[in-house]
């Protein structure tokens, strides 16, 4: 995999996990994700590990709360999406056209979640102490290894990080 792609599927993955959290704030459960948490789980986690003080985690839960309202019509336009790019998968015939005018939908309201995913993360981040945010940076490094070692077929090595579940 080169470093396009890595980067390509790291922001993909990235953007799975924010669409958790989005649902999360959102009160809707996808069923890709099989479970409950959203963005109070995945704080908990990460919080944890970062070592937040509650006047921390309730800044950042104030900048979830902020941008739910944006999050919410996007994550929405995409399930509706996901759900039309089914149909025309399974549909009697193959329809080139729909299909490309459906991906190029998906592709803004991805383009619009991954901006708000940096938005975020960058009002969050500033919320963060140097030590934290170094914690923060090497926790990153570590899951883009491991994400390369699993698309190259390696082992993913254990580590003391929050799990992803």
């Amino acid at each position: 995999m080169n470093p396009v792609q890595s980067r390509i599927l790291a922001a993909v993955l990235s953007l799975i996990a924010l669409s958790a959290v989005a649902f999360g704030q959102a009160g809707m459960q996808p069923a890709a994700f099989g479970h409950r948490g959203g963005f109070d789980s995945l704080l908990g986690r990460m919080g944890d590990y970062l070592e937040l003080t509650d006047a921390q985690r309730t800044q950042m839960k104030s900048i979830m709360a902020k941008e739910k309202g944006t999050m919410r019509p996007l994550m929405q336009q995409l399930a509706q999406s996901n759900q039309q790019m089914r149909q025309l998968e399974e549909a009697s015939t193959f329809d080139e056209g729909k299909v490309r005018t459906l991906a190029t939908q998906q592709s803004q309201a991805l383009t619009e979640l991954m901006v708000q995913k940096a938005r975020i993360k960058s009002e969050m981040v500033q919320v963060l102490t140097p030590d934290q945010k170094t914690k923060l940076t090497a926790f990153e490094a570590k899951q883009q290894a491991r994400f390369q070692r699993h698309f190259k077929g390696a082992p993913a090595a254990s580590s003391e990080e929050p799990s992803n579940q």
